[in-house]
């Protein structure tokens, strides 16, 4: 459908106003955003009108609607003003855009019959989608949407009952005020840590003159233990030792604990290194198999061949020393 010619300069809002939306042309408006507010007051009725009676998808339906966006642009500019301040959720340019897509909706969704102001369905939408802007994209980390907006609520809430209890508040305050658990409360306290979140390369720290300290968090950080991977060996380990004969601990004990010879052990047990040699390596053996098997399956320690005897001595690992 071709578009009708643009109204003459003079005749512009009050033409609109004194024809039925049918019987007037719409005017070609080649810079909707230099309309004057007034004027784009008069002019978003006629506009409205018009959109409600077209086919959705014609070139003249897609000229009024995007004139219709054009001409109310500036109620973006108003709604993104309280904004501003916040750095959290982008630039500017990103808060236009964002309440831009309120804009459309709202024009979409817009009745002329219902006789009110378009301002008062837009701006709604405007900062609904601007507050949900910054509700998707400001945390550091990602958390339902409830307990988002729990953390509204409990800020708003420590502000009105620390002005009141002269204190701050307690989780049982927060929960009485709220009308919440006290769980509920404490779940929305530690979401609240996902909000922001600090670069661990920032200073650590600030001192009271306002100089940062000179280390970074990351420094701060412990490095990783080797010796934590034995932990859970030794835990495992501990109750196998229990098991062994006094002198199995005792030969174990003089070998890892003392770091004595084969020959040192042999002598101050009365047998040859040979033995103590035998007698080590089937005690490890045991050890080792023990650990790996399952806990339900661990068992008394498996019985030991006699040693051939030396000089009297008793060498059995199952028995004490003679």
């Amino acid at each position: 459908m071709p578009i009708p010619a643009p109204f003459p300069h003079t005749a512009g809002p009050v033409a609109a106003r004194a024809c039925p939306a049918a019987t007037v042309p719409l005017p070609r408006i080649e810079e909707p955003r230099e309309v004057a507010p007034a004027d784009a007051r008069e002019l978003s009725r006629l506009f409205f009108r018009r959109l409600h009676e077209l086919v959705e998808g014609t070139p003249e339906h897609r000229y009024v609607r995007h004139t219709l966006v054009e001409m109310n642009a500036s109620l973006v500019q108003f709604a993104v003003r309280p904004f501003r301040g916040r750095g959290d959720g982008g630039d500017l340019e990103d808060l236009v855009q964002v309440g831009t897509i309120g804009l459309i909706k709202a024009i979409d969704r817009f009745d002329p019959a219902r006789e009110i102001e378009f301002s008062s369905l837009a701006m709604p939408y405007i900062t609904g989608e601007i507050k949900r802007h910054f509700r998707d994209t400001s945390w550091a980390v990602r958390v339902p949407r409830r307990l988002q907006e729990l953390r509204i609520d409990l800020a708003k809430a420590k502000e009105d009952l620390t002005a009141g209890l002269d204190r701050p508040p307690t989780v049982a305050d927060l929960a009485a005020h709220l009308s919440l658990t006290e769980e509920e409360i404490i779940e929305g306290l530690v979401a609240a840590n996902g909000h922001t979140s600090n670069s661990l390369d920032a200073p650590h720290s600030e001192r009271a003159d306002g100089r940062t300290e000179s280390h970074c968090l990351a420094e701060t950080m412990g490095a990783e233990e080797p010796a934590l991977e034995h932990v859970e060996d030794i835990q495992t380990l501990a109750p196998l030792l229990e098991r062994l004969t006094d002198r199995e601990r005792r030969m174990l004990s003089m070998r890892f604990g003392e770091e004595l010879t084969q020959a040192q052990i042999g002598a101050a047990l009365g047998i040859s290194q040979m033995q103590v040699s035998r007698l080590l390596t089937r005690v490890l053996a045991h050890l080792r198999a023990s650990m790996l098997a399952d806990p339900e399956q661990y068992g008394a320690v498996v019985p030991q061949q006699a040693e051939p005897q030396q000089e009297g001595a008793a060498v059995s690992t199952g028995g004490d020393l003679a």
